[in-house]
């Protein structure tokens, strides 16, 4: 393995319970392959701006069209793809804000998400350009959700990392974290339990 990407999702950002668990993971990986190198992208410290016509009109021009202005705006989304594409793994910290994800991440997928060259459009639908790499996400919820109809995230955050190619994706849970001091205990010990489980194949190493 050469480069795991930790995406914080939290708006507390190193205080966020999902970054506290992604920080763990991340330990822990690192510990298995301590040659590999880490990018971490804080979208609480460092916002991604969200998707407007400007930006969209200028993802969507063809290079050589493209004015000075739509250059800059299309180098900053390309950053982004960038250390997507270097990474082998990528660790997510998710919390829940109104059964959704977070609206800083749903910039950052809107600036990766983007028609050839992470994914295009073939005569039998789209095929995404991104696989081969491991996702790993940690979800944490005041409530409890997964495995009924209310988890809106889990689906969501599968399906856009399967849309650009990404579907090996292990998710770890902590729920119940509003319920109390003992049920969030219980959770988060829980998520602790899974994270000592994780080890990472050596095939992602190649």
């Amino acid at each position: 393995m050469k480069t795991i990407l930790q995406i914080n999702a939290s708006l507390n950002s190193a205080n966020g319970q999902s970054t506290k668990l992604a920080n763990e993971l991340v330990a822990r990986l690192r510990t298995q392959h301590p040659e590999a190198g880490l990018i971490v992208r804080d979208l609480a410290r460092d916002p991604v701006p969200h998707l407007d016509a400007e930006r969209f009109a200028a993802f969507v021009t063809p290079k050589e069209q493209r004015t000075a202005a739509q250059q800059v705006l299309v180098a900053y989304s390309d950053r982004l793809i960038g250390e997507l594409k270097r990474a082998d793994v990528i660790v997510l910290g998710l919390p829940m804000y109104n059964f959704g994800v977070p609206s800083q991440l749903k910039a950052w997928i809107d600036h990766i998400a983007r028609a050839g060259v992470t994914f295009r459009y073939t005569e039998k639908g789209p095929v995404g350009l991104l696989a081969g790499r491991k996702a790993f996400v940690l979800a944490t919820r005041g409530g409890r959700y997964a495995g009924t109809p209310t988890d809106l995230q889990t689906q969501y955050v599968r399906q856009i990392l399967a849309f650009v190619g990404i579907t090996d994706v292990e998710f770890v849970y902590a729920e119940g974290l509003a319920y109390g001091e003992e049920p969030m205990r219980q959770a988060l010990l829980g998520a602790h339990a899974a994270i000592r489980e994780i080890r990472l194949q050596e095939r992602i190493a190649a």
